[in-house]
């Protein structure tokens, strides 16, 4: 029982405690308390979580490629140039991992070289042609009937011209460089992009959150980029990784038929044109570019899968 304790001074009141209550207390204070430790999951448990198998080797095989096309230069055993043996289509050695091509070049080190040309160009075109697409496809979902059926009509005529066609002739007319390829690519899947990006910009205008922000008395850029736009991230993120895989067949196909990035720089389809006289005799030369060109796109294709798997799952829950 606690009960009123005076000191000297009258003005101070004190509460004692008495020597019974203090023992029955202390078993109790002195018990330490639960700790609740919030647990974290791994950043390994995470992905495994986030991606199947075979989203995880995709993901790899797509981030590999992604570093190599940033250090490759720096960890190339040469130059992309150097003449750096007089065998001509070797074979594989400790000196030549990979080989050697034509000329007697280290193809490990050509192939790091052009691998920024291949992953950056590609990167580069896909992301122009899905930015461009995108923004195109919301202001046709978002605006009147008019500017619908003239953004559509345009693109539908844009995407009638087959995208290697198209390729070769701006290519013939305007000559082969490094902008002129990144303009041409992202040219050519523009039309694809836009179609993807409005037909899912139609559909979730129609839903009830976007009615309420035209009734709100919302503006149009606000509804696509507020309301719209994070609705569509993942099945554009999905169109994205398919541009790209496009615009890598469709940048080495050029190569292959010289009309690519020029010498003496070289991505991996004008690898494999260099070196197409070792096919014969299975070069590793004419070889490993074609594994690089598969990898990539193998691994653009897992990933994408993912993706659209765990998409559905979102949207079926």
């Amino acid at each position: 029982m606690i009960r009123p304790a005076t000191t000297p001074h009258a003005t101070t009141v004190l509460y004692a405690v008495s020597e019974n209550e203090a023992d029955v207390a202390a078993p109790a204070l002195q018990e330490p308390l639960p700790e609740v430790i919030a647990v974290r999951p791994g950043v390994l448990r995470r992905l495994t979580h986030r991606f199947s198998v075979l989203g995880l080797i995709g993901l790899v095989i797509v981030v590999f490629w992604l570093v190599v096309a940033f250090i490759g230069p720096l960890v190339a055993p040469y130059k992309g140039g150097v003449l750096t043996s007089t065998e001509i289509f070797g074979t594989y050695s400790a000196a030549y991992p990979l080989g050697t091509d034509y000329l007697g070049r280290d193809m490990l080190s050509r192939i790091l070289y052009g691998t920024r040309y291949t992953v950056g160009l590609a990167l580069a075109a896909a992301v122009l042609a899905s930015c461009i697409g995108i923004f195109f496809g919301l202001v046709a979902a978002v605006s009147g009937r008019w500017v619908d059926e003239i953004l559509s009509r345009l693109f539908d005529a844009l995407i009638s011209i087959p995208s290697k066609v198209l390729a070769l002739v701006v290519i013939a007319a305007f000559g082969s460089s490094i902008p002129m390829l990144t303009m041409v690519a992202a040219l050519a899947y523009i039309p694809g992009a836009f179609r993807i990006s409005r037909s899912l910009a139609v559909n979730l205008m129609t839903l009830e959150y976007v009615q309420v922000a035209r009734a709100r008395g919302e503006g149009l850029f606000y509804i696509a980029g507020v309301e719209v736009l994070p609705n569509m991230i993942h099945p554009m993120l999905a169109d994205f990784g398919l541009r790209f895989v496009f615009i890598v067949l469709l940048l080495s196909g050029l190569s292959f038929l010289g009309l690519g990035v020029q010498p003496p720089n070289a991505d991996w389809g004008s690898l494999v044109r260099e070196n197409i006289g070792g096919l014969a005799e299975g070069a590793p030369a004419v070889l490993m570019p074609a594994v690089a060109i598969a990898t990539l796109t193998i691994g653009v294709n897992l990933l994408i899968d993912n993706l659209r798997r765990k998409s559905g799952r979102g949207g079926a829950a």
